[in-house]
């Protein structure tokens, strides 16, 4: 089955006043992005699995500090260095009423690191998922993985019988357009059921009243509603039909404070932007260079780093709310070094001399992709790029648009330079490494690392650093792997960027790092 929807100005508006007649306890969420699916194995982007994670359950889940928590499984342990066993909670049932035991639980994984998953770079160290009985299962690794329970954490579980059922036993491929009853229907153990998709228009939720666990929010209903236009979701916030809305643009922040209506939460978020460069082709897809592939010169990629402005962006463009950064990870994140948060200089001069070296003293063009509805400001970021380049020669052909085409391309490999944000879904360096940075394979290893940058040594130092449980001899890795990630080159890092939440005065909810919503959370006054 095949589903395409266009977003219109009538649907924004028809969605919008369907907000204005919700009832109490209903929570109405403006995003400038919907999830592209409601299958949990789709898409390894965190708004989806903000989305998805209200209808399904990893084995393990983060609390409000990101601290793991029990979910499915109520306790773990290692039982050998290679080898884990989770003890799963019994009484739980999905939401059509089937009780859940470790049946799904390997179905899950199974289903997950198959063909069509973006979820392979969770799954690519894991040798096998093992049933012990109906309450518990074994984890075994292809070699010791200490931070296992930390990589669960956004792993959610699917119902076998329900996706036998339903002709959704391989999930959603986005890179090809693929599509099945997963994409527009769920069926989860979460505290919030899925109880109308619309896809780009508006999507429903509602309390589970068979919950296993906790509720801590008093909200019944959830309604969720893409709002792609900056102003048009200000407005919405601020006339009230819309509780919560996020982003809040930048310029917009003080006048949302200012407004009586709404307040703006903030804080740091562990995400950062980075540029990636096709270092694979013998020749570039888009390019005005025939026959060899320029970003394969280390000099290329340094001249690409040292004209971006990011000091400019960081004031212009981002409006103070982004912090420049030098690595893939940053505070927050663990195997973070500060003393090595230190970025290039910004030297048009020397970008020029280091194209000439390279053998291009004019430049040249490249394609270059960039959403405009996923990161804050994230066309604007690009535009001005394309702009610094300019003043090197280099001529950047940029095509911009909707996360909804956008990644289905990248994904492919289909690009030459592109813009990625990226939040390590574990809070620890070996995530950015394994999915960002690892050399591809076609087990999950690099899943994400669109480029195809390798360096061996930084792949033996990554199966190091997932093995090593002691902290200092583990950061001593870390630090070396992106000591030799950054001397390559591999990519260009941008900024960390902030959160800007929008929410009404009448709202309560609890704002994480990694940009996470639990609609749990949410209270209305």
């Amino acid at each position: 089955m095949k589903f395409k929807q266009t977003l219109t100005v009538c649907a924004v508006a028809a969605a919008l006043a369907t907000l204005g007649a919700a009832q109490a306890q209903t929570v109405r969420i403006g995003n400038q992005g919907d999830a592209l699916s409601m299958d949990p194995h789709s898409l390894n982007e965190s708004l989806q699995l903000s989305v998805t994670g209200n209808v399904y359950e990893p084995l393990v889940t983060r609390g409000k500090e990101l601290q793991l928590e029990p979910a499915l499984a109520t306790s773990w342990k290692q039982t050998s260095p290679n080898v884990w066993r989770f003890e799963l909670r019994k009484g739980v049932t999905f939401h059509d009423g089937k009780p859940f035991t470790a049946d799904d639980v390997l179905f899950s994984f199974a289903r997950g690191s198959g063909d069509g998953s973006d979820m392979k770079s969770y799954t690519n160290d894991i040798k096998e998922v093992r049933k012990i009985d109906a309450h518990t299962v074994e984890f075994e690794t292809k070699a010791p993985f200490p931070i296992l329970p930390g990589v669960l954490s956004f792993f959610y579980i699917m119902s076998k019988q329900w996706s036998e059922e339903n002709q959704a036993t391989r999930p959603v491929d986005r890179r090809k357009g693929v599509e099945n009853a997963a994409s527009f229907r769920a069926n989860g153990t979460g505290p919030f059921r899925l109880r109308e998709r619309q896809p780009g228009v508006k999507s429903s939720f509602v309390r589970n009243g068979n919950y296993w666990g906790k509720i801590e929010g008093n909200v019944v209903n959830v309604e969720y509603t893409p709002i792609g236009n900056d102003s048009t979701r200000v407005a919405a916030l601020l006339s009230g039909q819309v509780d919560v809305m996020e982003p809040v643009p930048v310029q917009d922040v003080a006048r949302v404070n200012a407004s009586g209506k709404a307040k703006v939460l903030q804080g740091p978020e562990l995400r950062w932007i980075f540029l990636g460069m096709d270092q694979k082709r013998d020749e570039l897809l888009n390019s005005s260079v025939k026959g060899k592939n320029p970003f394969k010169d280390k000099r290329v990629r340094q001249a690409f780093y040292q004209a971006i402005d990011i000091n400019g962006i960081q004031k212009t463009v981002m409006r103070g709310a982004a912090t420049p950064a030098a690595l893939l990870v940053g505070p927050g994140i663990n195997g973070f070094d500060p003393a090595m948060n230190t970025r290039l200089p910004y030297d048009t001069e020397a970008a020029k001399k280091l194209l000439a070296e390279a053998g291009y003293p004019n430049g040249f063009e490249v394609g270059m992709n960039c959403p405009n509805d996923r990161y804050v400001n994230d066309g604007a970021i690009c535009q001005a790029v394309a702009a610094n380049l300019a003043r090197i020669g280099v001529k950047v052909n940029l095509q911009v648009e909707t996360k909804g085409t956008y990644f289905p391309k990248v994904l492919k490999r289909d690009t030459s330079f592109y813009l990625l944000g990226w939040s390590p879904s574990t809070y620890d360096a070996h995530n950015v490494l394994n999915a960002l940075i690892r050399c591809v394979d076609d087990k999950g290893s690099g899943q994400f690392n669109l480029g195809a940058y390798c360096n061996p040594k930084v792949d033996e130092l990554t199966l190091k650093i997932q093995s090593e449980t002691d902290q200092a001899k583990r950061n001593a890795m870390i630090k070396e792997a992106f000591t030799l990630h950054s001397n390559d080159v591999g990519h260009l890092p941008l900024h960390q960027q902030a959160l800007a939440w929008g929410v009404a005065n009448n709202v309560q909810l609890t704002q994480r790092a990694d940009n996470q919503m639990p609609f749990r959370y949410i209270s209305v006054r």
